[in-house]
């Protein structure tokens, strides 16, 4: 399984008193350098943490995979279809939402996000839909020529029992089973930590995941190096 960092909190910081510091290339760069598998970040309409900078220093000086979330409009897609990521997440996004709060629905939005995949694809680049870990939803996502999906996985992390937590484990497992059979690449995250993942790792049919937040806050108590280096030792190298 392979590990990619979120970086976006580290631009929430950074905007929280309009600064230049800390900035989310920086610390991208620096967990490059201490073995993570991928940056990921999302441009929203807002703008409200990663910036239009920050995505084009990144695909710059990255040396990695470029993971751009992104909602499925036409500002950021042009901008995507520019920068040329090496994957594109379409994820829901609302103005009021602290984080994303689930997975896309597909089955609503089946033409509007066939046009938009169609549009990336023409720029080659490969497209994941976040989506929950519905069955209905990931064969729509095959459907509609997406390459990957990545499963929401913020139920999990946030479960309030054991038992819920190992019936959304179960969930998030046949969902993953099902994208492979279909020929879908299955990522998954949101809302992982160092303690959760233990448990998840159980899922073998995910490629990748992403994580950010929990390492990122783990960071200003142990500095980059270790944090990563603590979430790498937990994740089996694929």
């Amino acid at each position: 399984m392979k590990f990619s960092l979120n970086v976006d909190h580290v631009a929430v910081l950074r905007n929280a008193r309009m600064e230049s510091q800390p900035d989310p290339v920086t610390y991208a760069l620096m967990a490059e350098q201490f073995g993570v598998d991928g940056i990921v970040v999302h441009l929203r309409e807002d703008r409200r943490h990663i910036t239009e900078r920050d995505v084009r220093l990144l695909r710059e000086l990255i040396t990695t995979k470029l993971d751009l979330e992104m909602a499925a409009v036409d500002e950021i897609v042009e901008i995507a279809c520019d920068v040329q990521p090496e994957l594109i997440t379409l994820v829901p996004e609302k103005r009021e939402e602290l984080t994303t709060e689930g997975g896309l629905n597909v089955l609503d939005n089946l033409e509007h996000l066939r046009d938009t995949i169609k549009t990336l694809h023409a720029a080659e680049i490969p497209v994941s839909l976040f989506v929950e870990p519905d069955i209905n939803h990931i064969d729509a996502s095959a459907d509609i020529e997406a390459d990957f999906i990545e499963i929401h996985t913020g139920v999990y992390a946030n479960a309030a029992s054991d038992d819920e937590m190992y019936d959304e484990l179960e969930a998030i497992r046949l969902a993953a089973r099902h994208a492979k059979k279909i020929g879908l690449g299955v990522n998954a995250g949101h809302g992982l930590n160092y303690t959760n993942i233990k448990d998840f790792l159980t899922i073998t049919d995910i490629d990748e995941v992403s994580i950010g937040q929990a390492v990122i806050a783990r960071s200003i108590f142990v500095g980059v190096e270790q944090a990563v280096k603590e979430m790498m030792n937990l994740i089996p190298s694929k």
